[in-house]
């Protein structure tokens, strides 16, 4: 994990050098950049990019699969779906498992309409209206702002265009994050969700053992930190289109660089991966990692600090910005929208122990379910790329959803 930060930064540098020639010294054949629209037309089904402007200028990437071929459903209207990303990822996560397993396609063959998201800062979404990319504080964001304004706009965006009154959610990790945080600060939001599906979200951190935050805890020891005030609102993984050319040529077809390859599982999964369905590692490099803030991260390792869930920690700011000392904690009892939590026992990122301290704050009407999954090497990137996540997990949130639309239609929601 750690070359292939080394890796991407030294590329990074190199690629943004003004010292350096603008025309590369070497000539590499690098594969052309696929977006996820390209990708879902590849199988056959059809595709919409959607780019659109938060309030404070973020330029956001959607896209769309607004019906299935299989089913010649292009004028029904349908129950629109909302499916966003973790840490490091982006949109191509639900696509990469292909038509038979990954859950974008499962769902649009089931009769809905299907939302991808984009978090800003990442590949997908890294333009704003009013700052430039290269601003200072372009990057000065965490996930509580892609959760209050990237999340809140986005679902406002596709309701208004889907005609619906409200959707069903699902994210992985970071896209469980924001869900809890929007619920909570934003509670008008309950009503605009079905129901919400979370896979491994990072939610309580206390337990966490991810290589990742191990490394860079040390660096960010308290809130307010040297450390910390030094790498937040900084781009982290740097990408560009050289560095995600570079590791998919390296990654595809005859591995030139099996090692450095490797590597890229272990950003999400650490020392778990068993069940990893090693054949989209090609894939997966073409837009891993899709980049994120470095104050993303440092919020997180915040959170192993304090063990509690609550706003980003800017120290002698508190005051100014909160009126105490300590960040407030985002109010769980707040939601009421219908939440469903899948979680694993070989997570290192979202310890198992830290899940199972949402009933103690959540509503008991609200969390409708807590599945643990009964394969004790089920890890955290296990909920997007095992070889058996469709039974393991999407059939059982695909029956949840179906549930509530039947319900719906009988007039029992």
């Amino acid at each position: 994990m750690w070359q292939l930060f080394l890796v991407s930064l030294a590329l990074s540098i190199i690629a943004f050098n003004p010292f350096v020639e603008s025309k590369p010294r070497f000539d590499v054949p690098l594969k052309p950049h696929k977006t996820s629209a390209d990708r879902i037309r590849e199988h056959g089904y059809p595709a919409e990019s959607h780019f659109m402007e938060t309030s404070d200028g973020y330029v956001l990437n959607l896209f769309r699969i607004p019906f299935s071929p299989k089913l010649n459903n292009k004028n029904a209207q349908k129950p629109a779906v909302l499916l966003q990303h973790g840490l490091f990822s982006c949109s191509d996560c639900f696509l990469l498992n292909g038509p038979d397993n990954a859950i974008a396609y499962l769902l649009v063959d089931a009769g809905y309409d299907v939302w991808l998201g984009n978090a800003r800062g990442n590949l997908y979404s890294r333009n704003n209206t009013k700052i430039s990319r290269y601003h200072p504080n372009f990057y000065r964001f965490s996930w509580h702002e892609i959760a209050v304004i990237d999340m809140a706009e986005s679902i406002d965006y596709i309701l208004e265009r889907t005609g619906e009154k409200n959707l069903h959610y699902i994210g992985h990790s970071q896209g469980g994050t924001v869900y809890f945080v929007l619920n909570s600060a934003r509670p008008e939001y309950n009503e605009k969700i079905k129901t919400g599906h979370l896979l491994a979200p990072a939610v309580f951190m206390g337990n966490t053992t991810h290589p990742l935050i191990n490394i860079f805890e040390p660096f960010t020891p308290y809130p307010g930190s040297k450390g910390e005030r030094i790498l937040e609102g900084m781009e982290f993984a740097p990408g560009n289109k050289y560095i995600n050319r570079v590791l998919d040529t390296a990654c595809g077809g005859n591995v030139a660089l099996p090692k450095y390859c490797r590597t890229l599982f272990s950003i999400w999964s650490g020392p778990e991966g068993l069940n990893i369905n090693r054949t989209l590692l090609p894939q997966i490099a073409e837009t891993h990692p899709a980049g994120i803030s470095t104050s993303q991260g440092i919020h997180y390792i915040q959170l192993k600090h304090s063990n509690r869930f609550r706003l980003y920690d800017h120290a002698k700011q508190n005051m100014k910005l909160y009126g105490q000392q300590e960040p407030p904690d985002y109010e769980l009892g707040n939601i009421q929208a219908p939440t469903y939590v899948y979680y694993g026992l070989n997570d290192t990122s979202v310890n198992w122990r830290d899940i199972e301290r949402l009933p103690d704050f959540m509503r008991n009407d609200s969390l409708k379910l807590m599945h643990l999954v009964p394969d004790e090497t089920w890890g955290h990137i296990d909920f997007i790329f095992a070889q058996k996540v469709k039974e393991t997990i999407y059939d059982m949130v695909l029956a949840y959803i179906d549930q509530y639309e039947a319900n719906a239609k009988a007039g029992g929601v």
